[in-house]
C-alpha cells in the first residue's frame, strides 16, 4: 500500500520552477544563502551537544546518518557531508535532485539524493540519527502527519531540527511584503502566510507527533549589517527548534 502523503502539489510546483537557481547566491534563493551560516551554526551546535561531538575535529559527525528533508539543491546536505555524516537528501520536487547531484559531484561529495517524501522513507523503514526539517513544515498539507513521519524516521535518541516562520503581523510585513513584494528576493506567492506556524503551535505539534522539544531560537535579520544571527528572545519571524525522540 502506498504511504499517505502530506505533499502539497502546488507548493512543490513553486520550487520546481526555481530548481536551476539553487546555487546562485544572487538568485531566487539569495535569502537562504544569506541565512545558511546562521542555520548551520544552530544545526551543528545542537548535533554536537546531543551526540557529544567535538566541532573542532576533522569530521565530527562521522558515524551519524542524517536526513535533509526538503533538501532543495543541497545547501545543508553538503556541509553535513563535509563534517563526516552519511547524508540522504530528499525532496518532493523531481527537478531539484539532478541539480543537487551535479553540485555534490562537482564538490567531490558523496550524498544520496532521492526524489521522495518523508512518508515514503518512513514506510520503507529508513532510520536516521538526525532529521533536518528546515523551512518545509509551512509548505505541507498536513503538518502533524508530516512531523509524525519525521519522528518515525528517527532512531531512539535521535534529533530533529525544524525551522519555520512565525505567523503575526511582523512576519507578514517582512517575509511576504518585504521579501517577495519590495525586495523581490523571492517570487510572489512563494509563501502562504496562513500556513505560517507560531512557536507555541509548532511545539504542540511536535509533542503530538511524539517528540520532546528541547530548544528554540529566533533567526534574526539585521538590515544594517545585512546578516543573520541567533536570538534566544526574538522569535517573531524566522525561528528554529530542536526536539528529541526519547
Amino acid at each position: 500500500m502506498q504511504p499517505t502523503s502530506t505533499i502539497d502539489a502546488a507548493e512543490v510546483a513553486k520550487f520546481e520552477a526555481m530548481a536551476a537557481e539553487w546555487w546562485n547566491p544572487h538568485g531566487k534563493f539569495k535569502p537562504l544563502h544569506q541565512m545558511n551560516p546562521c542555520r548551520l551554526d544552530y544545526i551543528t551546535s545542537q548535533i554536537a551537544a546531543e551526540f557529544d561531538r567535538d566541532l573542532g575535529a576533522a569530521q565530527p559527525f562521522a558515524g551519524l546518518r542524517i536526513l535533509d528533508i526538503g533538501c532543495g539543491g543541497g545547501l545543508l546536505s553538503e556541509p553535513m557531508a563535509r563534517l563526516g555524516a552519511t547524508v540522504v537528501g530528499a525532496d518532493a520536487a523531481p527537478r531539484n535532485i539532478p541539480v543537487a547531484q551535479l553540485h555534490a559531484e562537482q564538490s567531490g561529495l558523496e550524498i544520496d539524493y532521492r526524489n521522495t517524501t518523508a512518508e515514503a522513507l518512513a514506510a520503507a523503514g529508513e532510520q536516521f540519527d538526525v532529521v533536518l526539517n528546515m523551512e518545509v513544515v509551512e509548505h505541507v498539507a498536513d503538518p502533524l502527519g508530516y512531523l509524525t513521519a519525521c519522528r518515525e524516521l528517527l532512531k531512539p535518541g535521535g534529533l530533529m531540527v525544524c525551522s519555520t516562520l512565525n505567523r503575526n503581523a511582523k512576519s507578514f510585513a517582512m517575509a511576504i511584503v518585504g521579501a517577495e513584494w519590495v525586495m523581490r528576493w523571492l517570487p510572489k506567492g512563494t509563501h502562504d502566510w496562513a500556513k505560517f506556524i507560531t512557536p507555541e503551535e509548532l511545539y504542540a505539534l511536535i509533542r503530538q507527533a511524539g517528540l520532546e522539544p528541547v530548544d528554540r531560537k529566533g533567526m534574526v535579520f539585521n538590515p544594517v549589517s545585512w546578516s543573520w544571527s541567533l536570538s534566544s528572545r526574538d522569535l517573531s519571524v524566522n525561528y528554529v527548534t530542536a526536539s528529541v525522540k526519547r
